[in-house]
Formats: structure tokens, sequence, C-alpha cells
């Protein structure tokens, strides 16, 4: 990882085709503009987080249904037999 300090009007770089720019500081964070190809992903962090965490979520969602699911379904096989 590499940590840079930049001011107001710093740019970076990175791969001779995507530069990324200071817009403008503050006590709350930083803008940023980023100048890339159509072709390259951009996308918050947090966002990718949430999404994974609503995934997992939803994963363990239809584990929990399936579950329940085979329970009621060995019921009513067990109550048939008698």
């Amino acid at each position: 990882m590499l940590i840079l300090y930049r001011k107001k009007g710093d740019s970076i770089v990175i791969n001779e085709n995507i530069t990324i720019s200071i817009v403008e500081t503050g006590p709350d964070g930083a803008r940023i503009a980023i100048d890339a190809p159509r072709d390259v992903s951009i996308l918050r962090k947090e966002l990718i987080d949430a999404a994974e965490a609503a995934n997992r979520e939803a994963a363990s969602a239809d584990t929990r249904s399936l579950l329940k699911m085979k329970e009621i379904l060995e019921k009513k096989t067990r109550s048939e037999r008698t």
C-alpha cells in the first residue's frame, strides 16, 4: 500500500491512464476527481462491503428457509406414516 499526502489541486497518475485529483479538502474528508477510461470500474469500498454483507445475509436466509422446509416435510412424512 502506498500512502501519500496531497493538497488541493494535486494529482496522482496510475498506470498512465488514470488520474486522481484532489478537488477539495476539509475537516470531514476530501473530494476527489477520478479520470479513467470507461472500461475501468470505480466503486466505493463501503458499497462493495454492503453488497457482500447483503449477499451473505440472503444466502444464510435461503439456508434457514430450506432447513425449515425440510423440517416441515419431515414432520408431514412422519405424520402420514402413523
